[in-house]
């Protein structure tokens, strides 16, 4: 089994750039232009890797469960597609060699099966780069995606949840892939969309290449292998609702058929594998953002880790102000709230109300995300309940824990 080693990610400043310069369009224009089929990384400060899955593991083995879900059925997904998606080692595997390998299988009696894995629940980033190397399928009537559903999907319907796809590609266009958003007012057929052509007009299939979005607050950038390609912003939605600044959870299928790639023919070749080298997230401000200092109570305390430790788990409380690295937090335009390299998280992932918060390593799950509200104080999207001090006591020693949001002095913080 092969042990993957980390390669160089592309620089902040690249994707600041891409952000800068790029001009926001409205729907989908001719493919960009042919560029350098790698972009070469600035000689600049990195951005910071918050997760990542490797898919290091045993030929054969299942992908990561601590990871990612796997959606099953035929019933077409909305699109009239014809596979069923199964949980099958035969449709999704790792294959020693540090990749996942989705699977497109025509079985003997003509049926189609594949798999669509999802990362909701369990690792839902809130801006970044979030960006995979893939080697995607071929043929008519496959249609390969990585992509992205809001956090708040299924209790908040599509398209109203909104959608980033980060990368679509369909077999009649083996050259093109596309990057597109979908919300209220501009979805399916009318949703914002680029296209990006190989450099050389080969296919897409012949190699890996590296898809990704710069996502920031009122903005989404995307890039094959660094080169931007399409940006969308507030602005490019005409005045419909923009909802795309919430946690969104992951998406990696393989389709076969359906209404926008058509569907199998005779020259259509199975199996067709996805072969997935990586999936990560990147924090583009190398980890902070909103900047690095204490986080105080109304009452003046200070937010501070029990015992100054740095382990998974260790409670997060109030305690006088001391400047110890204890009480030093990096708020993160990615969402996260940081001390020791390691996020404020609400344990096990739980939404009730009195779940205690803790220290955990960051892996970009909702548990690990956090919004300032109105009333300055910490939400927490995934369970929509705020942080306060156990027993709404701003004493020394109090731990802290999840609540419903009231607005209250004890559920307000200053932060750096």
């Amino acid at each position: 089994m092969r042990t993957k080693r980390f390669r160089t990610p592309l620089s902040v400043v690249a994707a600041v750039a891409a952000l800068a310069l790029l001009v926001p369009g409205t729907s989908a224009a001719a493919p960009a232009p042919a560029a350098p089929a790698e972009a070469a990384p600035a000689a600049a400060a990195q951005a910071a890797l918050v997760w990542s899955d490797e898919f290091n593991g045993a030929a054969g083995s299942a992908p990561s469960a601590a990871n990612w879900n796997h959606e099953t059925g035929s019933h077409g997904w909305g699109n009239n597609e014809l596979q069923n998606y199964t949980n099958s080692r035969a449709n999704s595997a790792l294959d020693g060699n540090g990749n996942l390998v989705i699977t497109a299988r025509r079985e003997a009696n003509g049926t189609y099966t594949s798999a669509r894995m999802t990362t909701q629940n369990k690792v839902q980033p809130h801006f970044g780069r979030v960006e995979a190397r893939i080697k995607i399928p071929r043929g008519q009537g496959i249609w390969p995606a990585f992509w992205m559903l809001g956090g708040n999907f299924p209790g908040t319907p599509w398209p109203n949840s909104g959608e980033i796809d980060i990368m679509e590609n369909i077999g009649r266009e083996p050259h093109l892939v596309h990057g597109t958003v979908h919300g209220p007012g501009y979805s399916g057929g009318g949703g914002i969309t680029g296209s990006y052509m190989h450099p050389q007009g080969w296919s897409f299939a012949d190699d890996f290449h590296t898809f990704a979005v710069d996502w920031a607050p009122g903005s989404i950038t995307w890039s094959v292998n660094g080169n931007p390609y399409h940006t969308v912003t507030r602005a490019s939605t005409g005045g419909n609702q923009w909802v795309f600044d919430q946690p969104f959870f992951m998406i990696l299928n393989v389709a076969v058929g359906g209404n926008w790639p058509g569907y199998p023919d005779g020259s259509t070749q199975f199996p067709q594998q996805m072969t997935v080298d990586y999936v990560r997230v990147y924090s583009l401000d190398g980890g902070g953002g909103g900047g690095t200092g204490t986080i105080t109570a109304s009452n003046g305390i200070c937010l501070d880790v029990a015992g100054a430790a740095n382990a998974d788990g260790t409670p997060i409380q109030l305690a006088h102000c001391n400047g110890n690295q204890a009480q030093q937090w990096t708020v993160g335009s990615d969402g996260t709230v940081r001390a020791y390299n390691r996020c404020l998280d609400v344990s096990g992932g739980n939404t009730a109300a009195g779940t205690r918060v803790q220290l955990w390593t960051c892996n970009g799950s909702g548990a690990q995300q956090w919004q300032r509200t109105d009333g300055q104080g910490l939400r927490n999207p995934q369970s929509g309940r705020c942080l306060q001090p156990v027993g709404r006591v701003q004493n020394d020693g109090a731990r802290t824990e999840i609540a419903n949001c009231d607005g209250s002095a004890v559920q307000r913080w200053n932060l750096p």
